[in-house]
Formats: C-alpha cells, sequence, structure tokens
C-alpha cells in the first residue's frame, strides 16, 4: 500500500522545524492551492477485497495524492497518506512532501528539487518522535519528475502501441530513466462504464528507482481526456497484486 503514495510514489505538507534546522536547507511552504481543475476517485483493491481509496486532484502546478485504507486492510495495517507534488512547466518537480500515518508510525518526508544545481534533497522524519531517520540526496537531470509527475507527463504523449519512451525520474533517494512501454489496447471495465484503453508498463521497479521487485502498469483511455482508468502493482509474497481502479471523475 505504501506503494501508491511516495514509496510508489508514491507520494505531505511541510517539513518540520527539526528537519529544518538539522538539515540546513531553507524549505518554502507551497502556496495556497486553487480549486483543482481535475478531481479522479479510484478504489483500491488487494486480494479481490475492498483495501481503500485514492483520490487525486490536479492544479495548474500542483498535484495531491490522498489514500486511505478500509476494510481488512484497516483492520491490519491503517493508513492514511497525503502527498503533494509542486512543479514547473513541462512537470520538472521542485518539492514534494508525504504525510505518511500508518498504523502507529507517522513520517514526514519532504523532497527538494534544486534545478540550480541539478540535485534532489531527500529529509525523513519522524513526527512522533520529532527526529530525523534519513537525510540524503541524489544527482539528477535538469528537469525530472516524481512518480505522479511521470503519469502526468505520460498523458500528454500519444505513444503508439509497440513504442516506448524513457521518462526521468526521481524519489529524492535515488534518479533514473524509466521506460515506458504502450503494450496494448484493451477494454477496462470501472465504476463509470468500460473504457478502450492503451496498456502500458513502466519499469520504476527491480532497482532502477525503487528496489522491491515487481511490475507496475497503468491503462490510459484511448480518447482525449487520457484518463489513468487503471492501475496496477504486481509483487511478489506478501503484497502480491494491487488494483486501483477510476471510480470517479470530476471537474470542480
Amino acid at each position: 500500500m505504501r506503494f501508491l503514495t511516495g514509496g510508489m510514489l508514491l507520494v505531505l505538507i511541510t517539513a518540520g522545524c527539526l528537519a529544518l534546522g538539522q538539515s540546513g536547507l531553507q524549505f518554502s511552504a507551497p502556496p495556497l492551492s486553487p480549486k483543482p481543475i481535475e478531481k479522479l476517485t479510484y478504489t483500491v483493491e488487494w486480494r479481490l477485497a475492498h483495501a481503500g481509496t485514492v483520490i487525486v486532484e490536479k492544479q495548474p502546478q500542483q498535484e495531491s495524492l490522498k489514500l486511505e485504507s478500509a476494510g481488512i486492510v484497516s483492520t491490519l495495517f491503517p493508513i492514511q497518506d497525503s502527498y503533494t507534488v509542486n512543479f514547473e512547466d513541462s512537470l520538472c518537480a521542485t518539492s514534494s512532501v508525504l504525510d505518511a500515518m500508518e498504523r502507529k508510525r507517522h513520517h514526514e518526508t519532504k523532497v527538494t528539487y534544486d534545478r540550480g544545481i541539478n540535485h534532489a534533497f531527500f529529509v525523513e522524519r519522524d513526527v512522533v518522535q520529532n527526529k530525523i531517520l534519513k537525510e540524503t540526496g541524489t544527482d539528477t537531470p535538469h528537469c525530472v519528475a516524481d512518480v505522479v509527475g511521470a503519469f502526468a507527463k505520460l498523458r500528454a504523449m500519444n505513444l503508439e502501441v509497440g513504442q516506448s519512451t524513457l521518462i526521468p525520474v526521481s524519489d529524492g533517494r535515488k534518479s533514473a530513466p524509466v521506460k515506458v512501454t504502450a503494450q496494448e489496447l484493451e477494454e477496462v471495465r470501472t465504476p463509470m462504464g468500460a473504457f478502450q484503453a492503451v496498456r502500458y508498463q513502466a519499469d520504476l521497479m527491480n532497482g532502477v528507482v525503487y528496489p522491491r521487485k515487481g511490475e507496475v502498469f497503468l491503462w490510459l483511455s484511448d480518447d482525449a481526456r487520457r484518463l489513468p482508468v487503471q492501475i496496477r502493482l504486481r509483487t511478489g509474497f506478501p503484497i502480491g497484486a494491487v488494483t486501483v481502479t477510476l471510480q470517479k471523475e470530476e471537474h470542480p
């Protein structure tokens, strides 16, 4: 489940004073967000059971994601995660914040992408204990995307089936060009109805950006909206397969 947010991203408001003091970095709070221009609500399925809800809101230069567990997952491992990424033109990431409340753990992770020196700074803080857990970074291309921004970039492309592209992606700890391949046109059934959608495979895992072994698939509607109608993560035991399916599309 954590993969779906910023340990997918997965993927959040501001770093605490302790993180600022120990890192020496000067983080500025993100500007107040206008009303979203797009709001997508998804259901999460794990082992054929309803496992949670994901809400993605898009503004002109910001995307936010909220994940809340449900059903048996809430009983075994309750999750309330929120993630925000800010970006400039061409979806170049400038900062991201993950606020993760999972079971008794409450962590806050901030990544600042400094395009002046082509470097990302990563700080993870334990909110409960008020201490820095990890502070690291990585060199990046001048324009790099987080996972959420990479999927947004893909929506703006029009890859034909059989074609592939490379998208520079970073989570603040590692940076790599991620290969995305348009594999096949399929019908995807959702609570909104059936969609003709192109299935893409994103090589995010297996040490490319994330160390966990697995596969990531994304289905985009084969129309002008290019809606992400389904996302599927396949890993080994104990997670297995997690499927995120579009439930509702809104334009507030």
